[in-house]
C-alpha cells in the first residue's frame, strides 16, 4: 500500500495523556494510483483517525490544530463524530483557514480558539449529480438531508447565540466569518492575540484612583501670591523707562 504524504499528522504530545491533531490539508478518503492501481491511504480519513484514537491509550486531552479548505463530508461528518463520542477534553484551534467540512470538525471542541487573521467559511453541502429528472431531483432532495445533517453541528455548537435563519442566511451566501464574527455567533469561544478589555479598564481606572490618592495627600504646588504679584526683571525696566518718558516735557 503506497502512502501519500502527510496531510493530517496525529503526534504523541509531550504532556502524558494528550494527543496533538493537525489537520493542515483537504479532508478526504482513501484512494488509487491511477498508474499502479495500488490504495494510497489518506491521514485526513475518518478510517485513519479511528486507527490514532484507538492506539492513544488514557487520553484525556485532545489538541486539534486546523488548517483546511474543507473536503469530503462524508470523512468529515465521520471524524466529526469520532472526536465527539470520545471522552477526552477536546480544544480546536484554528491556525488558518477551517473552511466547508474542515469548520463542521472544528465545531467538535469543547473550546475552540482563532487567531485575530483566522477565518472560517461556511456553505450549504454540494455535490455533483448526472442522470434524467427523477434522478436529479432525487439528488437534490438527497444534497438537502446530508446539508441538514452537516449544519446542525454549528447549531449545537453555538447554543443561542445562532438561530436556525441566521445559520441559513450564512449558509446561503456562502460566508466566510472572521474571528468576531465567529465569537458573535458561538462558533468559536476565544480570540488569541486580542486585547483584553476588561485588563484594561481595569488598569485605567486603578491609574485614576491613584492620581487622586496622591492629589488628596500631595496637593498641587501653587506659586505663592507674593510672587505672582512681583514683576520680572524686564517689567520693572519697562516700567522705569516709561516713567523716564513721562517726566520729559
Amino acid at each position: 500500500m503506497a502512502k501519500a504524504k502527510t496531510n493530517f499528522i496525529i503526534k504523541q504530545a509531550a504532556v502524558a495523556g494528550s494527543i496533538d491533531l493537525y489537520i493542515y490539508d483537504d479532508v478526504e478518503g482513501d484512494s488509487m494510483s491511477w498508474m499502479t492501481g495500488e490504495i494510497i491511504e489518506s491521514e485526513t480519513s475518518a478510517n485513519y483517525i479511528k486507527t490514532q484514537l484507538e492506539a492513544a491509550k488514557n487520553v484525556t486531552q485532545i489538541n486539534i490544530y486546523v488548517n483546511s479548505y474543507g473536503g469530503e463530508v462524508k470523512e468529515g461528518l465521520g471524524i466529526y463524530n469520532l472526536l465527539k463520542r470520545h471522552t477526552a477534553q477536546k480544544t480546536v484551534y484554528i491556525d488558518g483557514f477551517a473552511c466547508s467540512v474542515a469548520s463542521v470538525i472544528a465545531m467538535v471542541g469543547d473550546k475552540v480558539v482563532m487567531g485575530t487573521n483566522t477565518l472560517m467559511m461556511i456553505h450549504h453541502a454540494s455535490m455533483g449529480c448526472y442522470g434524467n429528472a427523477e434522478e436529479l431531483r432525487k439528488a437534490a432532495n438527497d444534497v438537502e438531508v446530508i446539508d441538514s445533517a452537516s449544519c446542525s453541528s454549528y447549531l449545537q455548537k453555538a447554543g443561542d447565540k445562532l438561530t436556525t435563519e441566521t445559520l441559513t442566511t450564512l449558509l446561503d451566501g456562502q460566508t466566510w466569518l472572521s474571528a468576531e464574527q465567529c465569537l458573535q455567533y458561538g462558533l468559536c469561544d476565544e480570540i488569541t492575540g486580542k486585547e483584553d478589555t476588561t485588563i484594561t479598564v481595569a488598569k485605567q481606572r486603578f491609574k485614576t484612583a491613584m492620581k487622586f490618592e496622591i492629589e488628596q495627600h500631595e496637593p498641587a504646588l501653587k506659586v505663592p501670591e507674593e510672587l505672582i504679584a512681583q514683576k520680572t526683571n524686564f517689567e520693572k525696566l519697562m516700567m522705569a523707562f516709561k516713567n523716564k518718558n513721562s517726566e520729559v516735557k
